[in-house]
């Protein structure tokens, strides 16, 4: 079984980063699970000086990444750039020995997040992350209104997230043998 771990880089309730991050879910193939982490905003301002011994919430991030075999991120575009609770969460993981090498496909939910899908590319391949290119995909939500269920019943959007997992399934396995 591949163990994914879904990120949204968004905060708000009604986050259509977040809804496709759990339509993903729901159009998992078989072999793929999937788990939320949902504390992004809950993370403390991140301080280089606990780095070694982080606070007990930043260390269950840790080892949610170090146990998964992928990460799944869907991150919007704030001020053209990835927006700072996200950026703050990257940051925890930076010193983290969980991160470095591992896969990642990025779910875009805009074709004008541009700037920031930039720049989290930028970030990732910093810090050591395998950014999964056939996996990654960017669908267009903007001002459409979807929920999960909405955009899991798309066919169009549907067939990019069903491809972009079994893309992401095969990079992984291939890694792992």
């Amino acid at each position: 079984m591949v163990q994914l771990l879904a990120v949204s880089g968004s905060i708000r309730a009604a986050s259509s980063n977040s809804a496709l991050l759990r339509a993903a879910e729901a159009l998992s193939p078989d072999g793929v699970s999937i788990k939320h982490y949902l504390a992004v905003g809950q993370l403390p301002h991140f301080d280089p000086d606990l780095a070694d011994e982080p606070p007990k919430i930043v260390a269950e991030l840790r080892a949610l990444i170090g146990k998964a075999d992928g990460i799944l991120i869907s991150c919007p575009e704030y001020a053209r750039g990835i927006p700072g609770s996200f950026k703050n969460a990257l940051d925890w993981l930076v010193a983290s020995h969980e991160f470095p090498g591992k896969p990642v496909a990025l779910f875009n939910a805009s074709p004008r997040a541009s700037h920031a899908q930039e720049a989290l590319r930028l970030v990732l391949n910093t810090m050591s992350a395998v950014v999964v290119e056939p996996a990654s995909i960017t669908v267009n939500l903007l001002a459409k209104g979807m929920d999960e269920a909405g955009i899991a019943a798309s066919p169009e959007i549907s067939k990019q997230i069903v491809s972009a997992l079994a893309a992401f399934k095969i990079h992984i396995e291939v890694m792992q043998e």
